[in-house]
């Protein structure tokens, strides 16, 4: 029987000579969740994370460049710990269990932070620099590990480039959370998953079957 793990959260480097406290880092965190869930990331600030956490500003500089990277730590810490990466013996399972579950967070209060770190690196390239390198490439990462299950159980084709997969599979979520023009459902995850394992699953693995499109209901 499969079983659902987290991916592990990747703590940010540590300063050279200098331990960090693992309570003062987790107070840190913490406060910036709660300010994250009630503020826009431009309206938090260091000071406002520093008096919540009880620490110093200087703590806070002595771990983190600026508010941003403790922003992008915290809401990595946050999705870690509230999205499953699955292993249930079947890529189409774990791909649709994971965008289910990923769907959810993005819905939530903190999760709709994602929208607002791609607005901010719209305007300012090193705030979308450190938004990949703190967090997209380590969800993608871990991500890509059902890939490779996939193909090595001879579910999914390999000649096709697991980018182009995680694109196809998580592509039309991202753009549905940022433009609002379609449904977030849980059903709408299995058909995302289906239609592009209709394309990437080798011959004669019938598992994903794209389910029958939902129509809208007129209003009378």
């Amino acid at each position: 029987m499969g079983q659902i793990t987290e991916f592990p959260f990747a703590p940010a480097n540590k300063c050279r000579g200098r331990q960090r406290s693992v309570e003062a880092e987790a107070s840190v965190l913490k406060a910036t969740l709660y300010l994250l869930e009630r503020k826009s990331l431009r309206e938090i600030t260091t000071e406002a994370i520093a008096q919540r956490a009880g620490v110093s500003k200087t703590t806070i500089y002595k771990w983190w460049p600026n508010k941003n990277l403790v922003a992008l730590d915290a809401y990595l810490s946050s999705m870690t710990a509230r999205v499953v990466m699955p292993d249930t013996g079947s890529a189409f399972k774990d791909f649709t269990l994971q965008l289910r579950s990923v769907t959810s967070f993005y819905k939530s209060p903190l999760g709709r932070l994602f929208g607002q770190f791609i607005a901010e690196g719209q305007s300012d390239p090193a705030i979308l620099s450190l938004f990949r390198e703190r967090f997209l490439y380590a969800r993608r990462d871990a991500a890509r590990v059902m890939w490779q299950r996939g193909v090595m159980r001879g579910e999914i084709r390999k000649e096709i480039d697991s980018e182009i997969v995680l694109d196809l599979i998580y592509g039309p979520m991202i753009f549905r959370l940022l433009t609002g023009h379609g449904s977030l459902a849980e059903d709408d995850s299995e058909a995302m998953v289906a239609a592009v394992f209709a394309g990437i699953g080798l011959p004669g693995y019938k598992e994903a079957k794209v389910p029958t499109p939902r129509r809208r209901q007129k209003k009378s």
